[in-house]
């Protein structure tokens, strides 16, 4: 209940599916996202990626996941609505769904099997961590095409 967006609804799910023993079915979260139907199906032939779609999948306990996504996409400030947000601006608000439901899913594996606590990413911090990340990029991006910062201001 500690996750934003996780209500009793899919705790309930969650027990009655799979139970409470994760790692006796589940070697990784990879495999758990991947048996919910909620990790990308990459076709890739000759080196060309033909797709990323995710597999059609009527799993209850994928669309409880789905539902605490589309939750977590309606509150404000927090680092998981952040995610959400960033990712339903780029790609659509479908895909949002889906991501944010594999992210609380891989959360929620890794809090069962190493009984451990979430803990939040403060706001400030994760966004600081995104900007960083973008900040790199746009460094990476001018190293290859040899662009100087002097070349921006002149522009």
């Amino acid at each position: 209940m500690e996750i934003d967006g996780v209500s009793y609804n899919l705790v309930l799910t969650l027990a009655s599916e799979v139970g409470f023993d994760l790692a006796d079915y589940f070697p990784s979260a990879k495999h758990f996202t991947s048996w919910m139907g909620l990790s990308p199906n990459r076709r890739i032939t000759g080196g060309k990626l033909l797709s990323s779609k995710t597999q059609k999948n009527k799993n209850r306990l994928a669309n409880a996941f789905r539902q605490a996504a589309n939750t977590v996409g309606r509150q404000k400030d927090t680092a998981l609505s952040d995610f959400f947000r960033r990712i339903a601006f780029k790609r659509g608000r479908k895909v949002a769904i889906t991501a944010t439901a594999r992210k609380l899913a891989v959360i929620t594996y890794i809090m069962i099997t190493k009984k451990q606590r979430y803990q939040p990413p403060q706001l400030e911090v994760y966004r600081q961590n995104v900007r960083d990340k973008k900040v790199k990029s746009i460094q990476r991006t001018m190293r290859r095409l040899d662009i100087t910062v002097e070349e921006l201001r002149n522009i």
